[in-house]
């Protein structure tokens, strides 16, 4: 080889190894400010957006809080109807019978509702005394075999689902 040819194999070299140094150099100043700058703006725009959704779920859930029993309310309204069309039976009619039988039908009516509403009655006829269903409002003497058992219930409890919206008052025996 010749030296001309060797020499612009160095120079080459050369260039391409200032090349690589240009590229693995540390960024300036100004690229890091420009870079800051950039990550700054895009933080403040996720902040802002994230505060805009909170924002938004929030008026969505008081939304949601404000006409939620609206559904309930609306079915309610054909009992009431009901109700007062017995009143009004009451008032005009001297068949006793016939008003026991149509608050009847209100009431099974009004227990057909609660059922599609998930709300049930807590079992307390002859079942052992819970204190997660029941509240004892007073105790009875009734023998052995009747003790720690619900007598009696003065006051229906109901559950919504699982939960208990209210206890049963119960006497139980001892």
């Amino acid at each position: 080889m010749k030296k001309e040819q060797i020499e612009e194999q160095v120079e080459n070299k050369e260039q391409e190894l200032q090349e690589q140094v240009e590229e693995t150099q540390t960024p300036t100043i100004e690229e890091l400010e420009a870079r800051i700058a950039e990550l700054e703006d895009k933080n403040l725009r996720m902040m802002a957006e994230f505060d805009n959704y909170r924002r938004r779920t929030n008026k969505e859930k008081l939304d949601l809080m404000a006409t939620a029993g609206e559904s309930i309310f609306k079915e309610m309204l054909p009992l009431i109807d009901d109700f007062e069309r017995a009143a009004e039976a009451m008032n005009k009619t001297d068949d006793i019978e016939a008003v026991r039988e149509g608050i009847r039908l209100i009431q099974q009516k009004f227990i057909s509702f609660l059922d599609k509403q998930g709300v049930h009655a807590i079992e307390t006829e002859g079942v052992d005394f819970n204190t997660d269903e029941h509240e004892a409002v007073t105790t009875f003497a009734a023998g052995d075999e009747q003790k720690g058992k619900v007598i009696d219930c003065t006051q229906r409890g109901y559950k919504l689902g699982d939960k208990v919206i209210r206890f049963a008052k119960v006497v139980v025996g001892e």
